[in-house]
């Protein structure tokens, strides 16, 4: 073992990084972590720690292990700016790993959440020594992640910002933190700056996919990439979009052609927490929860490193866990080719406020209705239930029937399942709105209603309308015009199964998973002022609101 060794970058700031070797002498093929939560504790403001499992594991089957502080971070010199530099940071690692008598030129890459962001930006340098990643968690971009891709800002970083904003992790008690009145703040562009000033703060004073976001992600940088990837994550990890986004780049522009066509997914029935049954949320998804995630990572390098035939290669790259079922099912492409996209749509008698009103779901498509209306109070948000949660405890499969009581809800329910429906691959919502605001929020919830009357969120999604058209281009609505809405609302793998009711959810508000439209048509995050908007919904033949599912024939 060699702490803290010291490695210099092109632009002569030195990283630190701790070796760790086999027992005995000789080359080993070697695995590279690049942390920002100190390499001599893992990620330690969660229950994952790398060195405590990980790197024995790693070491007992003949690997390598190098673990290194990125820059700014722990016992790394420079200054920490976040995700900026990763890419040329690992590059010159690469470069330097391949000089050490010790690695065999052969180099692998784990890591979770920001710790697989820094293995695709490894796979940038095109570096052949370079054989293979295993991404968990991860991201494409940050405009993809801190403010999702519909231009709502996923406040609960916030959360993180105050454990990373600085040299070490934190990892505070927020005994002595208000975040709920952090989270209320106005200007929210300012809400903390007595607590902490956070390096990435500078990406809200830029609401539009420019260049300052472009530059470091992923989106047109596949062709840099010539490795595969085995991605992994869960269907309510907060993460997985940007999971699927970058597999589904990597798979079809990638650089190299084992890019192509050796890249792997697999989907597990986890939250950001991969591999772990224990944060089931309300409902026990099955067996498939508990999942060696290490022995995985092992397979994966004997076959890319080290050339054993363990079949890993034959098998097809898709591997999901299939909820309702509760079983693990292998497939050969995303989206299924099978795939048999249905519309189904909301249908009322113009009262759909609430579990006690009159909306419904059909795969018929409506004539003529009344629409539906409600009002969205920013100062009453509809708070953040189950999901896709950056709250850990919070996030999962969470029954919503409380949250259905609000006026401010509008639920559509289904009919009985005759049968079982299998919905697989992303879900997205038209939805036909108007607003008496200039800008405001609307959100789509699928839920699967069970004999017992719990509503268990699947799936969900939010988008600014001032983003309707353009990431690029934001435009504001005028009030009480009509607008289309596509609301991505994520992936699933999930069986409907018969006896249970389908559920869509529409309001303006998913908080404080995501911050809140102050519906004053203003500058993103500094506004210091509150309104209601009253929200139109629309069902007719001439605009007909629905969520196309992807249905898989059983």
């Amino acid at each position: 073992m060699k702490i803290d060794v010291r490695v210099e970058m092109a632009d002569g700031v030195e990283l630190s990084a701790d070796v760790y070797l086999p027992a005995g002498k000789g080359r080993y093929p070697t695995l590279l972590c690049r942390t920002i939560y100190g390499k001599q504790s893992g990620e330690i403001c969660t229950d994952l720690s790398y060195l405590q499992e990980w790197v024995p594991r790693f070491l007992e089957e003949g690997y390598a292990v190098v673990m290194q502080d990125c820059r700014g971070r722990y016992d790394s010199d420079g200054e920490y700016v976040g995700y900026v530099n990763e890419a040329s940071d690992a590059a010159d690692t690469l470069e330097w790993l391949t000089t050490e008598p010790w690695c065999d030129g052969t180099i692998g890459m784990f890591g979770q959440s920001y710790v697989a962001f820094t293995q695709l930006s490894a796979l940038r340098s095109g570096n052949p020594a370079l054989k293979c990643i295993v991404p968990v968690g991860n991201q494409e971009d940050n405009f993809g992640y801190f403010l999702m891709d519909t231009g709502v800002l996923q406040l609960q970083n916030f959360v993180w910002g105050i454990n990373s904003g600085n040299r070490t992790m934190n990892c505070t008690s927020f005994e002595f933190i208000d975040v709920d009145e952090i989270y209320h703040t106005l200007p929210l562009r300012y809400a903390v700056d007595d607590i902490f000033v956070p390096q990435y703060w500078r990406f809200l004073d830029h609401p539009t996919f420019d260049e300052t976001w472009q530059t470091y992600g992923f989106k047109d940088k596949y062709s840099e990439m010539l490795a595969p990837a085995h991605f992994v994550t869960g269907w309510y990890d907060n993460l997985s979009r940007e999971v699927f986004k970058t597999y589904e780049g990597l798979k079809a522009r990638g650089g190299g052609v084992e890019a192509r066509d050796l890249t792997r997914i697999m989907v597990g029935p986890w939250v950001h927490d991969i591999g772990r049954a224990d944060r089931a949320g309300d409902i026990d998804l099955g067996p498939g929860g508990e999942f060696d995630l290490v022995e995985r990572h092992i397979e994966w390098y004997d076959r890319r490193l080290k050339g054993v035939e363990n079949g890993i290669d034959d098998e097809p790259p898709v591997r999901i866990y299939v909820m309702g079922d509760n079983e693990w099912r292998s497939e050969g492409e995303w989206p299924l080719a099978r795939t048999e996209w249905t519309p189904l749509y909301l249908h009322s008698a113009g009262s759909a406020n609430s579990r006690a009103g009159n909306g419904m779901l059909s795969f018929d498509a409506p004539a003529h209705e009344p629409a539906d209306h409600f009002v969205y109070d920013p100062n009453d948000p509809v708070p953040t239930l189950g999901g896709c949660d950056v709250m850990l405890d919070n996030a999962g499969p969470k029954d919503r029937v409380r949250l259905q009581d609000r006026e401010d809800v509008l639920v559509f329910v289904g009919p009985t399942l005759e049968s079982d429906l299998e919905v697989t691959g992303p879900v997205t919502m038209k939805l036909y709105a108007s607003s008496s605001a200039l800008d405001t929020d609307f959100t789509a919830t699928l839920c699967d209603v069970h004999l017992d009357g719990k509503a268990i969120i699947v799936c969900e999604g939010i988008r600014r309308a001032r983003y309707r058209d353009s990431l690029t281009d934001p435009t504001l609505m005028d009030p009480g015009e009509v607008y289309e809405f596509t609301i991505d609302m994520w992936q699933t793998s999930q069986v409907f199964k018969a006896g249970h009711r389908l559920l869509v959810e529409v309001s303006s508000s998913n908080f404080p998973r995501f911050d809140r439209n102050t519906n004053m048509g203003g500058q993103l995050w500094r506004e210091t002022e509150l309104q209601t908007a009253s929200q139109t919904v629309y069902h007719d033949r001439k605009r007909p609101s629905h969520v196309v599912l992807p249905v898989i024939p059983r």
